[in-house]
């Protein structure tokens, strides 16, 4: 390998340093960044075609290239999302942006590249909107989602991805409106509807 050039092959056969692709046709970049003996090191940083500039995104590479710390941004520069990939897999927290802003518009959890634990999204203001509880990919749990002033006014449940138990609906002032079940994605038994502190009807579902 001759050191100080790009796109060189180790004696071994495999990519060593620093390493660049265009896009066809052009001579703009595509990504870049660095290997050794054919493993992803450090920083790679990747380009939209028409922007060279401005990263689209980068991946910072560790353990053997196992693990990637993966940021992607605007055209600005402001950070759309951001997490970890594990095997290329999605793990750990991942958190998403408001569009030109720094404020986190959802936070996720992943094992193995699926939702898996709280899942929580915010308005502009940072309060919360939702949260709603995954397993293995699915809704599994309480989803809460609350105004914008911070009252909760739906409240479901469910399991392995379907409406499931308990569900009530609240007023803006968070005064309980109705209240029934689920199961298996239907309602079913007596559906409680309410008006102010008093029950005014209910309905029977089967």
């Amino acid at each position: 390998m001759c050191y100080g050039q790009i796109n060189q092959y180790h004696t071994d056969g495999t990519r060593h340093g620093l390493w660049e692709k265009k896009f066809k046709g052009t001579d703009q970049i595509r990504y870049t960044g660095r290997f050794d003996h054919g493993v992803e090191v450090g920083e790679f940083k990747f380009y939209k075609k028409g922007f060279s500039t401005q990263p689209s995104a980068i991946k910072t590479f560790s353990n053997n290239g196992r693990i990637a710390d993966l940021v992607y941004y605007s055209q600005k520069g402001t950070i759309i999302s951001k997490g970890r990939l594990v095997g290329r897999k999605r793990e750990g927290k991942w958190l998403h942006y408001h569009r030109n802003s720094t404020k986190i518009m959802t936070e996720e959890n992943y094992k193995e590249d699926l939702l898996n634990g709280l899942m929580t999204t915010y308005y502009d203001n940072g309060h919360v909107a939702e949260t709603t509880e995954y397993e293995k990919g699915k809704k599994h749990g309480k989803q809460l989602v609350y105004s914008v002033k911070d009252v909760l006014i739906k409240e479901f449940t469910y399991s392995n991805g379907v409406l499931e138990g308990s569900n009530k609906f609240y007023s803006g002032r968070g005064v309980l409106i109705i209240e029934g079940n689920y199961h298996n994605d239907k309602k079913t038994g007596v559906w409680k509807y309410y008006e102010g502190d008093k029950l005014v009807r209910e309905k029977l579902y089967k």
